[in-house]
């Protein structure tokens, strides 16, 4: 631990010895993971806006558009990400969210493999196998808020990075191998380079020379991905200028208000805290760890950077304005290799107070989503975190008063602290845990959000069976609608996001994706189009444009209760097109 984190040159571990540690007790914490990982792959689901981007891809393929021409509201890179997963699966809606699933967790573990093998030339394997181990099922067992989102995916490549910089032998190859997993870390929707970013530090805070090595060759790197993505996207410049002139909360919209920006985000990391609890157990990890380092001076390098880390996970979520809890999916995967490194690291004796506390918070989320609306305020969940910290606090304390007393714990306490990380990494997966939270309430639970599901489906299913097999559809409809109506579209916009957005922005009709968008209403229309009034808001967006579509189309008021509609092209309509 002190090599690592002094900057020292790597030393080669000492020999073990005394008796043989038997690998049976580790099947104590990877039998717990394992059914984890399984039970989560099988029951997850997908969420909406990996819907949005599948249902996109889906019907603009059968448009015959490839990822890099159809517009899903993400960049070109992460299209080709998805698109790829989506290849690999078959079978019904179940079966193919459960194998995109399985992909994702083996992406994961792989990226948790590389940190491993990395780290093993700079730490003791018990620090590297539960800093790399905490970080894969943060990784994999991820809220289905993050997972699979490109703020996860950057989260993934970036870990690649870091292990790819710490690990080969000479620094500039070690910072070329891990250029390219950086620069695309960028590309997954960039504002993912503050993952990128928080990749470069936390290789610095190991190896400084090799930070710089991967800054310099990361750099370009992500330039040069973005530039290929430029030739090779026959719109992403214009989606690139237009994507961020639809979003009314964007900073860029609001402007910088200092009082709000500070009381919102104290809100929203309690939230977000909620999701994944290890998130609490960060500054109790933190202090474990920076008790350790020797040097005053060396601590407050650390906690400076720490503390940068964490601005540059939270500035993203500012700078983009909506708050969405996966836009800082990077926070609890770095909870939990600070958790890894804390426990991981002891000298002595495993942080049992910390372990205890890191058992209790598995099931807190469960219990806040039950508690009393009284109960749930961001105060309680700070509170919470508060506790751990003090938890920690007293196991820094009790390792210090019994260090020259104690002789060290056998594995066997090691595997029991273990199992208390896992047990908290498995908290966002159960059906009771929350989906949705907002300034502490939670809004929606995981079992709330597959019900919504099953009856967006059903609706779904009543529009499919009064089409033909295969007719195209103009959707102004959002993305769980058309991944369930699935049939194909006719343009390169599949979801009508430029359309919809005029009833927040007017400004947005300006815009050549709004005009190209528009033109899909009724030039060369489809004979249907399925409208889900409650997301498109007939009344609310352009007047112009809503004038063209019922020139064009048919479209019945629905039945009470009935969220979306079946429009029909009116005879002749739009064949000038």
């Amino acid at each position: 631990m002190a090599t690592a984190l002094a900057g020292d040159p790597p030393v080669a571990a000492p020999p073990r010895q005394g008796r043989r540690r038997s690998p049976l007790w580790w099947a104590a914490v990877a039998l717990p993971s394992a059914a984890a990982l399984v039970y989560t792959v099988a029951t997850r689901r997908l969420t909406g806006d990996l819907h949005y981007v599948l249902a996109a891809l889906r019907t603009g393929r059968a448009a015959g558009y490839s990822p890099s021409e159809v517009f899903t509201h993400r960049p070109f890179f992460y299209r080709w990400f998805v698109a790829g997963l989506d290849r690999l699966a078959f079978g019904g809606t179940a079966a193919r969210e459960a194998l995109m699933g399985a992909a994702g967790v083996l992406l994961a573990a792989a990226a948790a493999y590389a940190l491993y093998a990395a780290l093993l030339r700079r730490v003791t394997g018990r620090e590297a196998a539960f800093t790399a181990g905490a970080t894969g099922l943060a990784l994999a067992l991820a809220p289905r808020n993050d997972f699979l989102q490109p703020e996860w995916a950057a989260v993934v490549l970036t870990v690649v990075a870091v292990a790819a910089a710490l690990g080969p032998e000479r620094p500039w190859r070690a910072a070329l191998l891990a250029a390219v997993p950086l620069g695309l870390a960028v590309m997954m929707k960039y504002s993912t380079a503050a993952t990128a970013a928080i990749g470069v530090l936390l290789v610095y805070v190991v190896d400084r020379g090799r930070a710089v090595r991967l800054a310099v060759l990361g750099v370009p790197a992500a330039v040069a991905l973005l530039a290929l993505s430029l030739l090779a996207g026959s719109h992403e410049g214009q989606w690139m200028e237009d994507m961020p002139l639809i979003n009314q909360s964007a900073l860029s919209r609001t402007g910088i208000r200092p009082g709000f920006i500070l009381a919102r985000s104290v809100d929203f990391l309690a939230d977000r805290a909620v999701a994944g609890p290890v998130l609490l157990l960060l500054p109790g990890a933190l202090l474990l760890v920076l008790a350790r380092v020797r040097g005053r001076r060396r601590r407050a390098e650390l906690l400076g950077v720490a503390l940068l880390i964490g601005l540059a996970a939270q500035a993203v979520v500012v700078v983009q304005g909506n708050w969405f809890l996966y836009h800082a999916a990077q926070l609890p995967v770095l909870a939990a290799a600070a958790w890894g490194l804390a426990v991981g690291g002891a000298r002595r004796s495993p942080p049992w107070c910390f372990g205890a506390v890191s058992l209790v918070y598995g099931v807190l989320p469960v219990l806040y989503a039950g508690a009393p609306e009284g109960v749930q305020r961001p105060w309680v969940v700070w509170t919470a975190s508060l506790v751990a910290l003090l938890a920690a606090l007293v196991d820094v304390l009790s390792e210090r008063r019994g260090e020259r007393r104690r002789p060290p714990r056998g594995v066997r306490s090691v595997v029991l602290v273990a199992l208390t990380g896992v047990v908290c990494l498995t908290a966002s997966i159960w059906p009771g845990s929350p989906h949705l939270v907002l300034h502490g309430r939670v809004t929606m639970t995981g079992a709330d959000y597959l019900t919504e599901m099953r009856r967006t489906q059903r609706e779904a299913d009543r529009l499919r069976a009064r089409m033909p097999a295969g007719a195209p559809v103009l959707y102004l409809a959002f993305g769980d609608t058309t991944y369930y109506v699935d049939h194909p579209a006719r343009c390169r916009y599949p979801i009508a996001t430029f359309l919809q957005r005029t009833r927040y922005l007017p400004d947005v009709a300006d815009l050549p994706s709004f005009k190209e968008n528009a033109d899909c209403v009724d030039h060369h229309p489809a004979p249907y189009a399925v409208l889900e009034r409650r997301w498109f808001r007939p009344g609310m967006v352009n007047q112009e444009l809503w004038r063209r579509v019922t020139a064009v189309y048919d479209c019945p008021r629905g039945d009470a209760g009935a969220r979306m509609v079946l429009c029909v092209r009116k005879s002749g309509a739009g064949q000038h097109g």
